[in-house]
């Protein structure tokens, strides 16, 4: 998405604006999303060291604080789900990996498997894009990517064990 230096302005004029665009990376002027997922892997590696009532409740936090700086950029540049909002980038991949096991080839592929259920938009996600609005939308379907990829990585951790041993 090209943004205007205008609309530029507005978003990072507002304290909203900074943490809806992942402090600037739903910025970047190709594939905001992607890039807004790969900065949330930085959090996560501090996520990961919490317990899980821990971990879910920083994501339910975040997504909660989603859902109103979303509304607030939503209302200041009128677009209902524009792609430099990629806090719900962070709750989904997040979410994704809220069950990864350990080493960083599950961590790849958590994060492959929520990109293609974020971009790919199976229902309920594709519902949720298009029924639910405003800043709750906004972080819902990306939330709702995030469990699907987190159960298809659970899958391919149980199909993986049963395969090696």
């Amino acid at each position: 998405m090209n943004m205007t230096a205008q609309q530029r302005r507005a978003v990072l004029s507002h304290p909203a604006g900074w943490i809806a665009s992942g402090f600037g990376a739903g910025l970047s002027p190709l594939a905001p999303g992607t890039v807004g997922s790969a900065v949330a892997l930085l959090p996560y590696l501090w996520l990961r060291e919490l317990p899980l009532w821990g971990y879910l409740g920083v994501v339910l936090a975040v997504f909660l604080l989603g859902v109103l700086v979303s509304r607030v950029l939503v209302a200041r540049l009128g677009a209902e789900d524009p792609g430099y909002i990629v806090i719900d980038e962070f709750v989904g991949q997040w979410l994704a990996l809220a069950f990864v096991p350990g080493g960083w080839t599950w961590i790849l592929v958590g994060f492959l498997l929520f990109r293609l259920f974020d971009v790919w938009k199976p229902w309920p996600v594709s519902w949720a894009d298009r029924n639910v609005g405003g800043g709750f939308g906004v972080m819902l379907d990306d939330a709702l990517a995030g469990v699907l990829a987190a159960a298809a990585l659970a899958g391919l951790a149980w199909g993986a064990a049963r395969f090696v041993t």
